[in-house]
């Protein structure tokens, strides 16, 4: 496996290239014959503590997508925990394949044996194309995986303190563009209506914002816009919409070459990790278009808030107060981008690894 290799500008990336792009620790091939699992596990950085992070399934292309995936995936857990206070390092696993199709018992068993093999290193949670469910099946073989179900004693599903921080920081970028956080009136665009993108909605409803959805599944959303009022609009439609805010829901890198130039909204803030196809060069982007970016990690860590209320036997009452949190710390990362003359996401990942490098002095991995 460690001959994977991604294209890049037409030359060859190997996997230890790639690691060191991104300063990874470490990355576990897992592979499986009788269950068919495919799983990689990614930890990043390990100096504030374990490395925490939700099992993602998906129907990658190829392998050296998955791996991409994995790696940018832990990278931003990594900065999400420090910039939120946590003792908890960056990590994330995905599996290939079909979640709806390929997933049972034996599959999430055998990964939790391969979880478990990490002794505590890596912690799992649940993350797109997983259930409370799995993490039961994947805890019969581990005690080093959160968001179990809370009839297990567990924090239950962290996607609704996931969609809530995610409105705290849209609310915050909202003072900050017009100087004022009602959402009422709106007209926000939301890109994936699953479990976080369906919470968001709800309190963006309650608002009284104009919705515009999207989603690969249709019948979900036809739901929402009965029950809701939103106006259902194309896959490639919500990046022409002239809309107000635009909340990037689903998967990563929709901010790109492409949909930059057809973007015309003044705000983006959405609960999807790794919203910036490349950082340096869209987050800069985004400045220059006059258009306000709440940094993804810092506004969608309601969800590792509560996974880690779990981890440390805090409650959920807990993990609400220190996701609204998130309002205040949006708007000083405004104030410090704007003071230092850069873009929302460096400076946001500036005071991240600042928090690591700091507690490096005291210990340099878990």
């Amino acid at each position: 496996m460690v001959e994977i290799k991604e294209i890049a500008g037409g030359q060859e990336s190997s996997v230890f290239s790639q690691m060191g792009q991104f300063d990874h620790e470490q990355v576990v091939f897992c592979h499986d014959h009788d269950t068919g699992l495919k799983a990689i596990i990614g930890i990043h950085n390990t100096v504030l503590g374990p490395a925490l992070g939700g099992t993602r399934m998906w129907t990658y292309a190829t392998e050296a997508e998955a791996l991409r995936d994995v790696l940018r995936l832990s990278r931003g857990m990594t900065f999400k925990s420090a910039i939120s206070g946590l003792n908890l390092g960056g990590g994330k696993a995905v599996i290939i394949g079909d979640s709806k199709k390929d997933k049972n018992e034996a599959m999430m068993r055998k990964f939790g044996r391969f979880v478990n093999n990490l002794n505590g290193k890596y912690i799992t949670a649940e993350d797109m194309g997983m259930t409370t469910l799995d993490m039961g099946y994947i805890a019969m073989e581990t005690k080093h995986v959160a968001g179990l179900p809370e009839s297990q004693g567990g924090s239950g599903d962290p996607s609704p303190v996931t969609a809530y921080g995610t409105y705290m920081g849209m609310k915050a970028s909202a003072k900050k563009a017009w100087g004022n956080d009602s959402l009422a009136g709106k007209k926000i665009s939301v890109q994936g209506t699953g479990h976080v993108g369906g919470y968001l909605i709800d309190y963006l409803v309650k608002e009284g914002a104009q919705l515009f959805i999207t989603d690969i599944d249709q019948d979900r959303l036809q739901r929402i816009s009965s029950a809701t009022g939103a106006t259902v609009v194309g896959l490639d439609e919500i990046y022409d919409l002239d809309v107000d805010i635009y909340s990037p829901c689903a998967m990563g890198a929709t901010i790109n070459d492409n949909t930059l130039s057809r973007l015309k909204c003044q705000i983006i803030a959405g609960c999807a990790n790794n919203q910036l196809q490349d950082e340096n060069v869209h987050g800069p982007a985004l400045v220059q278009k006059g258009m306000i970016y709440a940094p993804d990690f810092l506004i969608n860590a309601g969800g590792i808030i509560n996974v880690y209320s779990e981890v440390k036997k805090l409650n959920r009452e807990w993990s609400m107060q220190q996701t609204e949190q998130i309002y205040n710390t949006t708007l000083n990362i405004f104030a410090k981008a704007e003071a230092d003359g850069t873009h929302t996401q460096k400076a946001a990942t500036e005071l991240a690894q600042k928090r690591i490098d700091d507690m490096a002095k005291i210990k340099r991995t878990y």
